[in-house]
């Protein structure tokens, strides 16, 4: 008779027919004896007890024995509970003894008294270490214990088993934590109850698992209910049975629902704290019959509910839905999630309790109120999950006087602590009010700008914090489009709930976060339409422009992680009623199908039918403010990819200080005319006529040219002569339609059309006839674009406008490449000059983007006058990855941990990085102050540009979209590198 698991175990199987097992973990409670197989029945073993059995306390021994096996498939049962289910949680059975447990693994902490702070977010997680240092400065904090994120790699590391003495260490803390009670856990009379949550050192709200109520059973109910009320006491149970059946031994949790809308219906109530005493009991044996139709068994022991809860809050680390939060909010490089386990306090202990989550600032505005909802006679649980939709947090004040008082100074408290907004839990029992848990709180990117520049207004923090308080994505959220007109669309409007998270989303209506996924895969915008969100759904709630729920508070679980990744989110809309099963949902009277387009406005609640119509952005108020700050303090320069005079100008408006890339050959598709120029010159057969196809083309380019200079003017612009391969400028469809419609283009017959474009196919375009090589087999088109690049500088600085031209030779990778192309610029600049009279200057440069070229760059910049990094196809080329192609396998290297990050979205600094510093270097070595930037994607990306900046180059170059966002990574970057 053991009480164990078997993957702790380990298990051999002789060819003498024999099989042993041994362990040294030390989880072990009962009596351990070598036993022999006996009979099967029903896939169970039926054993007998054939050798001097072994003793093992809770502290637990290292022991082995042998037995008979059996032949035939036999399954070994533990007499107490099973682990969960494969279905919910991964079993795996342990190939290696136990680690041996080094340092600490446990921390204690009550009021005024903690050996940890919050300091210590990466080993106690940021739960741990803000409950520790909640403690410190002397607020009222449940007693509890803090098990370290390293214990849960090392449980991982182990295949699920825990560190040699980790748990007898667990008991230890337990001891301390019944003594500052003055209760005792599984006590019949006055028993301590516990909860058990994760807390990893980055919030990830609502991904991991969280149990309450822990240590009841039928016994210590009674006990509960004759000292503390009998309805009180089998409210805990029932929500404990759900809880611990649904997380730890992966019962559905709508089995358990169901029965208690059963319960309320047969009762004719609407609420559950209006169920009697009596239902609740009744509820309890509801509850325990879904355990045996599911074949759990309830652990009666409270310690085993305790290891069992501990195991399953470090395998919910390895959930689906915690590893797609991680994969959208990057998170890398942690140990795990630490396990809290805390005295519980109860706010379902009738009128005078109740629980809340509140924010010492508005998290969706920023506005300096506290904000947040609570809910009497209720449990955390039930405001978080939207299961009832909670009161606002002032009504505190009339309802529990007292402990809002108290509540008021405890935050401002906490804010001036941390200075920052802080994102709290509290119960109040009977009165009495108790912090459960402080951390930074997640906020919307409208709501922590105007919370930097107000908290510099008030002297909380200076303006350097401030600029750390604000990420990319907050900006990224505040340039995404707003209602052009909210009263264009308010006869449309069919029903209003929570502004929970605010913003402008359009899209089709899906159900499911699975379809979700699909729209966004296919580029569809998509609204989750849900009863309620749970954590499972956060892979669509990242693909969707929006969430709509009919339940759920501003402070439930679609709010908290909408407004964490700006999303849109109206939550709470009672009017909503969702029918999975038909695929619709019903609003103010009007029946929406699966597909149908609505719209969300997150400011106002309003749920919109059909496409409204959008805006862009402004920076102003609030922004404008801290952008200043963000350009005081960042030293490298900001420019903008453009390629027409009017992203020339939106550049500007962002705050881009030139043009660091425009692609010629963009332009080329801009109008029917252009296009067809472009075919005419790959088509023709001869010199002439393909100069007569370029002249055609030159005033469009020339034009162009002119614009961006006069939206540039001041600042330098970089124009990369043609790039791609030609066949990209060809039509796609019927090849015998293709050659019918280019021979009317240009004269050719279809046969020659259709030779030509053979002539033109490239096993591996990419690596093909491209970029300077074109230019080199066809110099008339490097003539034709220098000659209207240099036309039109001089037209333009003729206008009064500052021109700084900078002409970049792409895809070079000798040194004789570039000399033969800057001929050609040079040949073309001095006809020109001499044409027009006037002269400019200008300076000729290329694109380090082939290997070669960058451990060439000492040779290369005698002749270059700046570097431009091409960082994608450089990022393609060193590591061999085709763009079009990787994301076939680049997910599967992610979540194995191969590679931490898209590398064509951040820069690899080890690989990639390793040759932009080398050439930037050696290049400066040859040309002292030569001008060196990136114009790649990643010159965008935060980390990035932090690695930019710490290499001394002169500019990052990015979408004009995310100029404000490289300004703003630019800033933080020379803060971190002075230490700051």
């Amino acid at each position: 008779h053991f009480q164990t698991d078997i993957r702790h175990l380990r298990w051999t199987i002789h060819p003498s027919g024999t099989m042993s097992f041994s362990t040294v973990c030390k989880n072990f409670s009962g009596v351990i004896a070598p036993v022999k197989v006996v009979s099967e029945k029903n896939a169970q073993a039926q054993v007998q007890h054939v050798g001097a059995p072994v003793r093992a306390n809770r502290g637990g021994v290292g022991m082995s024995s042998t037995s008979k096996f059996a032949t035939g498939a036999v399954q070994f049962q533990a007499s107490t509970t099973p682990r969960p289910s494969a279905s919910r949680s991964s079993l795996r059975v342990a190939n290696v003894a136990a680690p041996i447990k080094t340092g600490q693994s446990v921390y204690f902490f009550s009021k005024g008294e903690s050996n940890g702070d919050a300091s210590m977010k990466t080993l106690l997680g940021g739960k741990g270490a803000n409950l520790a240092e909640m403690c410190k400065i002397g607020l009222s904090v449940p007693p509890g214990l803090t098990i370290t994120t390293d214990t849960c790699a090392n449980y991982h590391a182990n295949g699920g088993a825990l560190p040699d003495g980790v748990m007898a260490e667990v008991l230890e803390g337990l001891a301390k934590v019944e003594a500052a009670m003055g209760k005792k856990l599984g006590d019949k009379n006055d028993p301590l109850l516990l909860s058990v949550r994760s807390g990893a050192a980055v919030s990830m709200p609502g991904m991991m698992d969280t149990v309450l109520n822990l240590g009841l059973n039928d016994e210590v109910v009674e006990g509960l209910a004759a000292k503390s009320g009998a309805r009180f006491a089998y409210d805990s149970y029932r929500r404990f049975l759900d809880m611990f059946g649904d997380v730890v031994l992966g019962v559905p949790h709508e089995l358990f629902e169901h029965a208690l809308e059963e319960m309320k219906a047969k009762k004719g109530v609407e609420n559950d704290s209006d169920l009697e005493a009596e239902d609740l009991k009744e509820l309890i044996v509801q509850y325990k019959a879904v355990y045996t139709a599911q074949g759990k068994a309830f652990p009666e022991d409270p310690i085993e509910q305790m290891k069992l809860s501990m195991f399953a809050v470090f395998d919910s680390w390895e959930s689906s839905r915690a590893k797609k939060y991680r994969d959208v909010e990057k998170i890398v490089g942690l140990n795990g999630t630490a396990v809290n386990i805390q005295s519980m306090v109860f706010g379902n202990m009738g009128p005078t309790s109740g629980t809340g989550v509140c924010f010492t600032r508005d998290p969706s505005t920023g506005e300096n109120v506290l904000y947040g909802e609570y809910l009497v006679n209720a449990q955390g649980e039930d405001v978080v999950a939207g299961i009832r939709t909670p009161e606002v947090i002032s009504r505190l004040q009339e309802d529990l006087p007292s402990a809002y008082d108290e509540l008021i100074a405890n935050t401002q408290l906490l804010e001036k602590h941390y200075t920052d907004m802080q994102d709290i839990e509290f119960t109040v029992q009977e009165g009495k009010l108790y912090m459960l848990q402080c951390r930074s709180g997640k906020r919307t990117g409208k709501g922590a700008v105007r919370m930097a520049v107000e908290m510099v207004d008030e002297g909380l923090v200076d303006i350097p914090k401030a600029l750390t308080m604000v990420t990319a994505g907050h900006l990224d959220q505040l340039l995404h489009p707003q209602f052009k007109d909210e009263e264009s669309y308010k006869s449309d409007v069919i029903g209003t709930g929570l502004p929970a998270s605010p913003g402008a989303a359009v899209g089709k209506v899906v159900f499911t976060p699975n379809d979700a996924e699909a729209c966004k895969a296919a580029g569809t915008p998509c609204i989750l339409v849900r009863t309620e969100t749970s954590p499972e759904d956060v892979g669509g709630m990242s693909a969707a422009e929006g969430i709509l729920t009919a339940r759920g508070g501003m402070t439930s679980h679609a709010a908290v992680v909408a407004r964490g990744w700006g999303k849109t989110c109206v939550s709470g809309c009672s009017a909503l009623i969702v029918d999975d099963n038909s695929r619709t949902f019903t609003c103010g009277g009007v029946t929406v199908n699966e597909g149908d387009w609505i719209s969300l406005n997150g400011n106002t609640g309003e749920v919109i039918l059909g496409k409204g119509e959008l805006s862009p952005p402004e920076i102003s108020g609030d922004l404008g403010q801290f952008m200043s700050w963000v350009d005081a303090h960042r030293e490298i320069k900001v420019l903008a990819n453009a390629d027409t005079p009017e992203d020339a100008a939106l550049a500007r408006e962002n705050g881009a200080e030139g043009i660091g890339l425009v692609r010629t050959e963009h332009m080329f598709f801009s109008s029917d005319e252009r296009i067809a120029s472009i075919r005419k010159m790959i088509m023709a057969p001869t010199l002439a006529g393909r100069i007569e196809a370029l002249d055609e083309l030159l005033p469009y380019q020339r034009e162009d040219f002119e614009g961006i200079y006069k939206a540039m003017d001041g600042y330098p612009v970089t124009i990369r002569l043609l790039d791609p391969p030609l066949h990209e400028f060809l039509p796609d469809g019927d090849m015998d339609e293709i050659c019918a419609d280019m021979a009317a283009l240009t004269g050719n017959t279809p046969e020659e059309v259709a030779e030509r474009m053979e002539s033109l196919f490239e096993t591996n375009p990419m690596l093909g006839f491209r970029g300077c090589r074109l230019a080199i087999a066809y110099p008339e088109i490097a003539e034709m674009q220098a000659r209207a690049i240099l036309e039109a500088a001089c037209n333009a600085q003729s206008n009064g406008v500052n021109v700084q031209a900078d002409i970049m030779v792409p895809l070079v990778g000798t040194i004789a490449e570039l000399k033969n192309q800057e001929q050609i610029i040079r040949n073309t600049a001095a006809k020109v000059f001499e044409e027009k009279g006037v002269t400019v200057d200008y300076r000729v440069g290329t694109m380090i983007e082939i290997p070669r070229a960058a451990l060439m760059a000492a040779q290369i910049a005698d002749t270059a006058e700046f570097f431009s990094f091409g960082t994608n196809d450089l990022t393609q080329m060193t590591f061999g990855y085709s763009r079009d192609d990787v994301s076939k396998f680049l997910p599967t290297y992610i979540n194995q941990g191969i590679l931490t990050a898209d590398p064509f979205e951040v820069i690899d600094q080890e690989g990639v990085g390793q040759l932009i510093t080398m050439a930037t270097q050696n290049g400066r070595a040859t040309r002292p102050g030569l001008k060196v930037g990136v114009c790649g994607e990643q010159g965008g990306e935060p980390s990035s540009v932090e690695f930019f900046v710490k290499n001394d180059l002169d500019y990052v170059s990015c979408s004009p979209f995310r100029v404000p966002i490289a300004r703003l990574s630019a800033a933080q970057a020379a803060l971190k590198t002075k230490g700051l």
